[in-house]
This record gives C-alpha cells, structure tokens and sequence, in this order.
C-alpha cells in the first residue's frame, strides 16, 4: 500500500483516518465509512478535576496546596471530596465534623485566586443502600459522590440494588468507581451494570471514570455503553496527593478507547454550566 503516512495509507484504501484507540472492530470502519466517527476527547479539552483528598481523610496535603497544583495545570475548579465512611482505614470521619470541613474549603477558595474550589465528599455506601451521612448532611455539599468501599463480596442482585438505592438519593450527583476493580490487586465486585445505567439515566446521576492508574474504572466498553445511553461521565483522579493530579492522562485516554467526546464528559464544561448540571 503506497503511502508514507496513516493518513495516507487510509486514504489509500478510500477510508478516513481512524484514531489509533477506535481500532478495535467496534463499527469504527463503518461510521469512518459515512463520516460519523467521534471527535474524541483531548486531555486540554478538561476544566477541572472532580474528585480528590486531602489530610481531612486520606490524602498527604492540605486543600491550598492541592488547589495551586490544579492551578498549575490549568484547571479552572476542582472539588475536594474527602472521605465520609465508617472504616478507620479510610480515617473516616464523624457527621458533626463534616460542616467545619466544609468552612474550610470555602475559607481556601476565598484565598486561592483563580480557581475555584468546590466543597464536596465521598460518601460510603453501607450493604443495604443507605449512606453514611443524613441527607440534612448531604445537602449542604457542592458535590457528592457515592461509593462503595465494603463488602465487596455481596452477590450480585444484593449489590446492584445496593447501588441503585444510593444513586436514587436525591443528593448523590456520581456514583465514584462504579466497579470497584483494582487493577492486579481486585476484580469488579458482581454488578448489573446495565440495571444501574437505566436508573441512573432516569435520577440524572453521573458515572465517573476514575483515573487513577489502578483503577481506571469505568473501563473502556462501559464508557461505550454509558455514551450510547445518554449518560454524562466524570473524569476524575482520586488523587491523594498534588502529583497525583497528572495522573487524568490515563483517564482521557480510556475516554477515548470508550468513543468519549467532549460532550460527553461533565468536567470539560465551564463552571458556570457545570454547576446548572450539578443541580
């Protein structure tokens, strides 16, 4: 085949150009066929990061210095989402102490200029649904996440209503690491994914991708399905620290795998836009 280039080489066999992630035989030679391949998401193309600790829970640094990190990176917003769990391993903390954390946040947006800092939290979701902090608690974060980080062994119909009952929560905006997988180290615990995408196309709620290198979760063919029904993805770092941050290279590039598109993902609006989604 005649050509020094891809782009050369695809049009020598009368095909536009197909990114290299779309390469999997996943009807990309037929959508490249009647020019409606995905304009892929691009790592610039992200305002901010929406999830991340901090030494309130786990993380090795304050607020101020995760903040000038993002700062750094270009982002306009980030939202610090610390722990609300029942687990000492996660230095989870008590109700009451969630709303002094909270003044904190906003004292350090008012001093970081030039970002803005969302107050939010990553709550557990126990075996039966209900989550570890009261909805009275709930509402009064700019964001919250919902996430499971126990009992991973729960059958399958168990943990799929699990699931459902948290994202039916009124204040619950993404459910975090939806499979729970940790890569090398834990397989997905057993859920009907299918059965909690149709509920959370019908509550609004967001999935994230998760871009740590560990988990990266969604993966690449649940960001396919999660696109295919209309709903939004976050990508996010679950960072623990400043360097962490970089880590959302890997979560765009499993975007891309999954046909992710600008549109597609929440945190590549501005912050004006991404609050009226947050509502």
């Amino acid at each position: 085949i005649a050509g020094k280039t891809e782009k050369e080489v695809f049009k020598t066999i009368s095909l536009p150009w197909i990114p290299p992630e779309l390469r999997e035989d996943w009807g990309e030679i037929e959508k490249a066929l009647v020019g409606k391949l995905p304009k892929l998401i691009e790592l610039k193309d992200i305002q901010g990061d929406l999830q991340m600790h901090t030494k309130f829970s786990d993380g090795d640094a304050t607020t101020e210095e995760m903040a000038k990190k993002a700062k750094e990176l270009g982002y306009k917003y980030i939202a610090i989402t610390d722990h609300a769990s029942p687990l000492g391993i996660l230095k989870g903390r008590k109700p009451k102490e969630f709303i002094k954390y909270i003044k904190d946040i906003r004292k350090a947006d008012k001093k970081i200029k030039g970002i803005k800092i969302l107050a939010g939290v990553e709550v557990d979701v126990y075996p039966n649904g209900k989550l570890y902090l009261p909805d009275s608690t709930l509402k009064k974060f700019d964001l919250v996440l919902a996430a499971v980080h126990s009992k991973f062994r729960q059958p399958e119909r168990e943990m799929t209503k699990r699931i459902i009952k948290a994202i039916e929560n009124p204040y619950v905006y993404i459910l975090a690491h939806p499979t729970g997988r940790i890569i090398g180290e834990r397989e997905p615990y057993a859920v009907d994914l299918d059965k909690v995408m149709d509920v959370a196309k019908k509550t609004g709620t967001i999935l994230e991708l998760n871009a740590f290198w560990s988990r990266l979760d969604l993966n690449d063919v649940n960001c396919k399905k999660a696109k295919k029904r209309g709903i939004k993805i976050a990508i996010s770092t679950d960072a623990h620290n400043p360097m962490e941050l970089e880590v959302m290279r890997y979560g765009v590039a499993t975007a891309r795998r999954g046909w992710l598109e600008k549109k597609d993902v929440i945190n590549t609006l501005p912050l004006k836009k991404l609050k009226k989604v947050l509502k």
